[in-house]
């Protein structure tokens, strides 16, 4: 709801993927309650198909908070949706270290982005894609 207030703010859009219909569905329900519904576009699919869908340079902002060891997986892809100087937070990166080692490594080796650790909850990280 967060990220939908903040997408009716600048006129921007949030998509929403779970594959659970479950979570979908009550995502729904809590955005009609406060009037968000217009602003995000809920998806029950698995990210990967998402995620291979969106055209390049497309994405201004990703939040990542999925099955860990698919993380890797899907880094192609998030760094080819992100536009330049758009914004990839991972969620669980200090509580799960090292199911999301491969992941950091693989972030760590890239050329073109940097990155950097929040402590905050169960540990973000903040990746920006071609920083200016």
């Amino acid at each position: 709801m967060w990220l939908a207030d903040a997408a009716r703010s600048v006129g921007g859009k949030v998509v929403s993927v779970d594959i659970d219909p479950t979570r979908t569905a009550q995502a729904a329900e809590h955005l009609s309650q406060v009037q968000l519904q217009g602003y995000v576009e809920l998806r029950t699919e698995d990210a990967t198909a998402t995620l291979s869908q969106a055209a390049d340079a497309s994405v201004d902002m990703i939040f990542l908070d999925a099955e860990r060891p698919a993380y890797s997986g899907y880094w192609p892809d998030l760094l080819r949706a992100l536009r330049p100087g758009g914004l990839l937070v991972v969620d669980n990166v200090l509580s799960h270290a090292e199911e999301v080692k491969p992941f950091r490594d693989l972030v760590q080796d890239e050329d073109g982005v940097i990155e950097s650790v929040v402590p905050v909850g169960a540990g973000l990280l903040l990746v920006v894609r071609d920083p200016p």
